[in-house]
């Protein structure tokens, strides 16, 4: 032992190197729940896993500058094997693995945690990283330390050469074309690139790429001349056709991991979990819809729908929803709808700052956004999801708020994952029992009827729309495929990509089925209703045939949101909305005191409503969506300034009243 300590200390660089060899190892065991897989992933790509492998490598060079070195190399490689345990666990509940993107996003992560895991596996997570950090404590007072002085320069210049040498690895494995740059499928590019360069790529590479050719006469040439007017340039209302004459509410309706199970290979149930559904594809406009992402990613369908702008022109595994949109407002339908006398909704029945819907769709153009904190007498799932059902009357009541014809995008939540390992339904209305393993039957048969519930919820929809007295056009489609275990093999579409949509109506639309992009539906509706606003749409119903329709698409989307706005004449034509939080206005009537207890009356409260004063979110006992009950004292004189705010379930305040 006494030999071997000696070694390491002498040798603290070939110590890192084999040490990053069993970490990426084991970082690939974790990714591909596999230790076999991670082996032949490392024998049929020795140079991938090499690049892998100076990127642990550099970070563990750092350890040379510290005398403490044994100490340092430890904390460091629990820094990858968080990353590898991270990755492993979240890949068990989604089909996207983890990237840095998701860190920024931690309080959500935090806020749905018990609708993947039960109480006595987080208990068991919050022990492990409680006996982690006394590991760490007792290691730093334990660990020897170097017996001799450090050289600082010699050890800097070291640790500078590995990390030049592990740069020149990457760009080599990238000229080559050993390592991608690239992932049109995240979940293949971490398999085919490894995790650890995978997770780093998805730091270096954001936003859309600037063009090779980026000059405001290069936007202009985009479109044909005078199809933007005299000047080349899109201004909204000039360069539109506002006098479409009478057109429909146009409602969108995304359904969360709603897809048809039957096309999956030589799976059963012992009933269809889509009987209405189907009738809709059979009789209204129907066709595949390829949508950006698997098992995940519900924000960036909605960016795809509402912008038509491809969310794979951005980094890999980027949501614009958590970067450039948190900041800049951009060009969607809800913009271009309201030329045209549209009022803009958007409804959620998940948390209102989830992805930072509340400031992102100010920033796209609607006027309301109501969420689950503004819903009454919800129903939830088993996995703690809200029902869809309670849909039907928010969309009516977003319908009937206003006198304009109303553009209403609805996201639903009902049918997401995690899907449960064993039986949790009792009784359970539709069964399947030729699933290939125990495990995939719960899964299949938990889903099946979820999302016979949701079928159930699109048929209400529908038949309460056919009576309204407005025309209503209804776009309804699965955001991406479910998290369940298949691969596209399993499916007869071969495609893990393919969704499907339907574009109901109450008013007589002709039948015309055609397989589209989430990115190119709204253009493809628009112009089934004779309506030609925004300049997306414009440019996609215009010149879908291009030689370079997607990298004059992406040009576009680059100027729009990165770039000068070119297209716009170097400004920003859409200001933020002054968005309303729910569509039923929060109201206090008076303050009431009965003994020693101060109770709110007043309207359209929530279980989610809470009495604040001054800012301050006091204790409260939801009683009914008329009646607040507090229970805390307060200054008698201050009482009368009591409002009520809406507290999502990470404590932000959502709204209060006036």
């Amino acid at each position: 032992m006494e030999k071997f300590k000696s070694f390491c200390s002498r040798n603290h660089v070939v110590v890192i190197f084999a040490l990053s060899f069993l970490l990426v190892l084991i970082i690939e065991s974790l990714g591909r729940h596999s230790p076999v897989q991670a082996v032949v992933f490392m024998v049929q790509n020795p140079l991938v896993y090499l690049a892998n492998m100076a990127l642990v490598f550099s970070l563990l060079s750092l350890s040379m500058l510290f005398k403490r070195r044994v100490f340092v190399t430890t904390l460091l490689s629990i820094v990858w094997l968080a990353l590898g345990i991270v990755n492993g666990v979240i890949l068990s509940n989604r089909m996207t693995p983890f990237t840095v993107k998701d860190l920024s996003n931690l309080n959500e992560a935090i806020a749905i945690v018990e609708n993947y895991f039960s109480v006595g596996t987080v208990i068991a997570f919050i022990a492990v990283v409680a006996l982690l950090v006394l590991g760490i404590v007792v290691l730093y007072r334990k660990a020897p330390k170097k017996p001799t002085e450090l050289n600082f320069k010699k050890d800097l210049a070291a640790v500078l050469i590995v990390f030049v040498g592990a740069f020149g690895i990457i760009q080599a494995g990238q000229k080559i074309g050993v390592l991608d740059t690239f992932f049109g499928n995240l979940a293949i590019g971490y398999a085919d690139n490894g995790v650890c360069y995978s997770f780093v790529i998805t730091w270096m590479d954001t936003g859309i790429d600037k063009p090779e050719e980026y000059s405001a006469q290069a936007m202009k040439d985009i479109f044909d001349k005078g199809e933007l007017g005299d000047d080349g340039i899109y201004t909204p209302g000039k360069d539109d056709d506002t006098n479409v004459g009478d057109t429909p509410n146009i409602l969108y309706l995304q359904l969360e991991s709603f897809f048809d199970p039957y096309l999956v290979k030589g799976l059963e149930f012992s009933q269809d979990p889509i009987p209405y559904f189907r009738s809709l594809m059979d009789e209204y406009s129907t066709g595949e819809l390829i949508v950006p992402s698997v098992g995940a990613g519900t924000a960036n369908v909605e960016f795809e729908v509402m912008t038509g702008i491809s969310a794979r022109f951005f980094g890999p595994g980027e949501y614009p929803y958590k970067s450039v949109l948190k900041e800049e407002t951009c060009e969607t339908t809800a913009y271009d709808l309201k030329q045209l006398g549209y009022s803009t909704h958007a409804i959620h029945n998940h948390r209102g700052a989830f992805y930072y819907r509340n400031i992102v769709f100010a920033n796209m153009g609607f006027d309301t956004f109501t969420c689950l904190e503004y819903m009454n007498n919800v129903m939830k799932t088993p996995k703690n999801w809200a029902k869809d059902g309670i849909l039907t009357e928010n969309i009516m009541s977003a319908l009937e708020s206003t006198k304009n014809k109303d553009y209403i995008y609805t996201i639903s939540v009902q049918g997401h994952g995690r899907y449960p390992d064993e039986q949790v339904l009792e009784n359970p209305l539709i069964t399947c029992d030729n699933a290939a393993t125990e495990e995939l039957k719960w899964n299949y048969e938990y889903y099946a009827n979820q999302i016979y519930e949701m079928d159930l919820f699109v048929k209400e929809l529908t038949e309460v729309l056919s009576n309204y007295d407005e025309d209503v056009i209804l776009i309804m489609y699965g955001d991406h495929l479910p998290a369940l275990d298949m691969t596209a093999d399993d499916l007869k579409t071969g495609d893990l990509y393919a969704s499907q949509y339907v574009i109901w109506d109450n008013f007589g639309m002709a039948k015309e089925d055609k397989d589209l992009t989430t990115y190119e539906l709204n253009a493809e509706v628009m112009d089934r209703l004779g309506i030609s606003v925004g300049m997306i749409t414009k440019y996609q119903q215009n010149h879908k045939g291009d030689k370079n329709y997607l990298a004059n698409l992406e040009a576009l989307g680059y100027d729009m949101l990165y770039g000068k706005r070119y297209i716009y004449g170097e400004k920003n034509p859409f200001e933020v909305t002054d968005m309303k939080m729910g569509v039923k206005t929060i109201k206090v009537d008076e303050v009431v005191k009965i003994g020693d207890e101060y109770y709110i009356k007043g309207q359209n409260f929530t279980e989610y409503s809470k009495i604040s004063l001054d800012g301050k979110i006091l204790d409260t006992v939801y009683l009914g969506p008329t009646i607040l009950a507090l229970k805390e004292k307060v200054d008698p004189e201050e009482a009368v300034n009591m409002k009520v705010s809406q507290v999502e379930k990470n404590k932000e305040v959502l709204s209060t009243t006036e």
